[in-house]
């Protein structure tokens, strides 16, 4: 007997109609996963809130910042098959949505700026539905497809740590589209190996899915506000 779509609680049996749960369920939790971060950048930009701002100092910020994302990614993985995990999910998600008011913020103070988040909206859900569409039809080798991603998440987590002592306009322009690509790559990885059967816990593909939509959306509100901006 199929389990109910939104049962947190038990990771799925072996079987394709299983695989086919896991995959609605992780649709489900992550469509519900947006409305916390959807509120927590409007309860953010309502009140002015950023890390910086609260902190007064980048590095004290920053270290706040990688201190949640990590922490909350650990506890929500160590919950990855509990209602817990899919709770701490929603925090994360409200506390992302917090974390990304200050760009959002920064793009709609252009005359154009409402029109740029519209833009990086609509191109992040066509990267969606487009790897969505690609990983139940790609014949790719996900080992090797695996391996790339390992690499490239190493090359671009070093380029990030450069960038923040460095500087540099045009590095940060090439790591945010390498964000995009890394980041598109791994929608389809994800949904590849829930429809494979290499993951049965919806809330963990969830998790990688929103943090990956999440990363294409702020990469592509970087770059389009850094090439078509106007004040």
């Amino acid at each position: 007997m199929q389990r109910d779509v939104y049962d947190y609680t038990q990771p799925a049996a072996p079987g394709a109609v299983q695989k086919n749960t896991v995959l609605q369920k992780t649709y489900g939790l992550l469509g519900l996963s947006f409305i916390p971060c959807a509120l927590g950048a409007f309860l953010s930009n309502q009140m002015g809130f950023s890390l910086f701002s609260l902190f007064g100092n980048r590095w004290v910020a920053l270290g706040v910042f990688f201190a949640f994302f990590y922490g909350m990614c650990f506890l929500i993985e160590k919950n990855r098959y509990s209602n817990t995990g899919a709770a701490l999910l929603m925090v994360f998600t409200f506390g992302m949505g917090v974390l990304i008011s200050p760009l959002l913020q920064y793009t709609l103070s252009f005359s154009n700026g409402a029109q740029i988040v519209g833009i990086a909206a609509v191109m992040t859900a066509a990267v969606f539905f487009t790897m969505s569409a690609l990983a139940r039809r790609t014949n790719a080798d996900m080992q090797s497809l695996g391996r790339f991603l390992t690499v490239g998440a190493v090359v671009l987590m070093v380029g990030v740590i450069a960038n923040i002592f460095l500087q540099i306009p045009a590095l940060s322009l090439t790591i945010s589209a390498g964000f995009v690509i890394f980041s598109s790559l791994l929608i389809m990885y994800q949904i590849r190996t829930v429809i494979d059967g290499g993951e049965t816990s919806h809330i963990s593909a969830a998790l990688t899915i929103f943090i990956s939509i999440y990363n294409i959306f702020s990469s592509l509100l970087h770059i389009l506000t850094s090439l078509t901006g106007e004040d």
